[in-house]
C-alpha cells in the first residue's frame, strides 16, 4: 500500500495508532481543468474514465475499496462493511479492520469519528442540510459507542467568511437549539442574509451529544486553492474525499 500523496491532508488528532485517515486535495490525479486533477466525483461533469483512473490511483493508498456512498444531504448512515453499490446515505461506520469509510466533499464538511480505543470509526458528510437534520447524531448512534468515548475531527469545508445563507438555514438550526444563533452573523448590507459557521454548528452538535474531544476546523475551501469548491467554481467543481479505517 502506497503512502498518501504529499499534498493530501492527514488529520492532526490523537487517534489510536491503528486508526488511519486522510483527505485528498486537488493534487495527485489526471483530470484536466476545471477538475484538475484528483477529482473523485463520478457525477461532477468530469469524464468518467478520468474519475475511474483517479480512483485507481487512490486505491493504491488504501487497504480496500472505499465504501462509496450516493450522498443526498440527509442523515442516513450505513455499516461500511455491507456497502456494495453506493447506497443513498451520508455517513458510514465500521468496526472491523480494513473497512474504509468514505465521504466526498467540495464545501460541505467531512466529520471523522473514532472510538478512543480504535474499535470503531466513522465518516459523515455534513453540509448544512445534513447537520440540521442530524447526520452527526445518527452516526454516533449507529456506532453504538458512548459519546464520551469518541473523538471527532472536522475536515475542510467552506469557512464562515464565505458561507452566505438565507433565513431558512438559520431557522433550520434554531428549531433544534437556540444557541445555534451564535454560528450566524448578519451579512453586511444584505437583509435576510447570514454568514454561517459550519464548524461551530458541528461543535455545538457534538458537545450536546457529549463528544468532548473535537479537533480540526479552521479551513476554507473557497479561499484555499488546494481544495475543490462547488460555490467558488459555480458548480463546475471536482470532489475531494475523506477516508478513515482501522489497520
Amino acid at each position: 500500500m502506497k503512502a498518501p500523496h504529499r499534498d493530501w491532508l492527514i488529520p492532526d488528532w490523537h487517534a489510536p495508532s491503528d486508526v488511519r485517515a486522510f483527505v485528498t486535495t486537488r493534487a495527485g490525479g489526471i483530470s484536466p481543468s476545471p477538475f484538475d486533477s484528483m477529482n473523485l466525483g463520478l457525477r461532477s461533469g468530469d469524464d468518467i474514465q478520468n474519475v475511474l483512473r483517479n480512483r485507481a490511483i487512490l486505491r493504491d493508498c488504501l487497504p480496500a475499496e472505499p465504501a462509496w456512498l450516493r450522498q443526498i444531504h440527509g442523515a442516513g448512515v450505513v455499516d461500511a462493511s455491507t456497502v456494495e453499490h453506493e447506497p443513498e446515505a451520508d455517513a458510514s461506520w465500521a468496526a472491523g479492520s480494513g473497512v474504509v469509510c468514505a465521504v466526498m466533499v467540495a464545501d460541505c464538511m467531512p466529520v471523522l469519528l473514532c472510538e478512543r480505543d480504535g474499535r470503531a470509526v466513522a465518516a459523515a458528510h455534513a453540509g448544512w442540510r445534513g447537520l440540521s437534520t442530524g447526520v452527526i447524531e445518527a452516526t454516533v448512534q449507529a456506532m453504538g459507542v458512548p459519546p464520551a468515548q469518541l473523538m471527532a475531527w472536522l475536515g475542510p469545508a467552506i469557512g464562515p467568511r464565505n458561507f452566505e445563507v438565507g433565513e431558512d438555514v438559520l431557522q433550520a438550526f434554531m428549531k433544534f437549539d437556540e444557541r445555534a444563533a451564535e454560528a450566524f452573523a448578519p451579512y453586511p448590507g444584505r437583509q435576510g442574509k447570514w454568514l454561517c459557521d459550519l464548524y461551530l454548528l458541528a461543535r455545538q452538535r457534538l458537545a450536546r451529544l457529549g463528544v468532548t474531544e473535537v479537533t480540526g476546523g479552521g479551513f476554507c475551501t473557497v479561499e484555499e486553492a488546494r481544495w475543490f469548491s462547488h460555490r467558488r467554481d459555480r458548480g463546475r467543481s471536482g470532489r475531494m474525499a475523506a477516508f478513515i479505517w482501522r489497520d
